[in-house]
């Protein structure tokens, strides 16, 4: 198998959510910020590309320290 393909299917199954968390917060499709983080790789030389690996590095920062707790017992 292709390395390329394995890779495709890693981030295809386990992928970061960052630009569908991000269209949901701001109120938009997901589409929309996808090919605007698309445009933003081809212009800046692969700026956009490292700047969702931020993104998703620091939404699972943020998800492990924030926990919604259903009440105060669950401490």
């Amino acid at each position: 198998m292709n390395i390329f393909y394995r890779a495709l299917l890693f981030f295809q199954k386990r992928g970061f959510y960052v630009c569908q968390r991000i269209a949901d917060r701001i109120g938009i499709r997901a589409k929309v910020v996808r090919i605007s983080f698309m445009y933003l790789t081809f212009v800046t030389v692969g700026f956009g590309f490292a700047l969702y690996l931020f993104m998703a590095f620091w939404m699972h920062i943020k998800d492990m320290v924030y926990t919604k707790r259903s009440s105060v017992f669950d401490l």
